[in-house]
């Protein structure tokens, strides 16, 4: 087992039951910040697990035996979408170019603020699903003006997803993931006229994935 696959398995039984990584946290009784992207990582870098007992508490909260969390750490399931014609929730929305913005997003890179406005989208299961509209040509020919996508800040990811970025610098921007090791992050972009990107660990907020789009 791979650290990022325990993470990873985490998200996802989180998602599944409508949850953020905090949401799972506190349902557990643990403290909300224990499942933080921030708590997966020591200061130096180094990984750091969760502890069997936090994994314990998860599993009888949310009903779940052993034997569903190993097949979560394979990747047997991802976070489920209802049928594309389904609207049963409105879910936040701003455009991208006003992500990098402040008082969109709190610390843990879910929407929070009255500034947002809401559509109704197909039903996902992660409750902090939002959507984004992109403006601009920087995108096509994937994603195109006034194009919109649903981000889940929840849905496991794997090379080669399509994801929105946040740098610490504030600059938000729609990529694909090339890839992701310990310390780095390489970005292709979408557009071939345009760079791709790496940066450190250090100088990326949060990764999000796009499980849907409007095209």
């Amino acid at each position: 087992m791979k650290h990022d696959d325990i993470w990873r398995a985490l998200d996802t039984m989180a998602a599944e039951n409508g949850l953020s990584a905090s949401g799972l946290a506190k349902r557990a009784g643990l403290d909300p910040t224990t499942f933080n992207p921030s708590k997966r990582r020591m200061p130096d870098g180094r990984a750091r697990w969760p502890s069997t007992e936090s994994l314990a508490k998860v599993l009888e909260a949310t009903g779940a035996s052993l034997d569903v969390f190993t097949a979560l750490v394979t990747g047997a399931r991802a976070i489920p979408a209802a049928p594309p014609r389904q609207q049963s929730r409105r879910i936040p929305l701003i455009g991208l170019a006003q992500a990098g913005g402040e008082g969109y997003f709190d610390d843990g890179g879910y929407p929070v603020g009255g500034s947002w406005d809401e559509v109704g989208l197909p039903e996902i299961a992660d409750g902090n699903a939002y959507a984004l509209e992109i403006s601009g040509e920087s995108m096509e020919p994937v994603f195109r003006d006034g194009d919109l996508v649903i981000v889940s800040p929840n849905a496991p990811i794997r090379r080669g997803d399509r994801v929105v970025v946040r740098t610490v610098n504030g600059e938000v921007m729609a990529k694909q993931l090339a890839r992701r090791s310990a310390r780095r992050v390489e970005l292709r972009s979408l557009n071939p006229a345009h760079p791709d990107y790496n940066f450190d660990l250090t100088e990326i907020t949060w990764i999000h994935r796009i499980v849907w789009a409007s095209q």
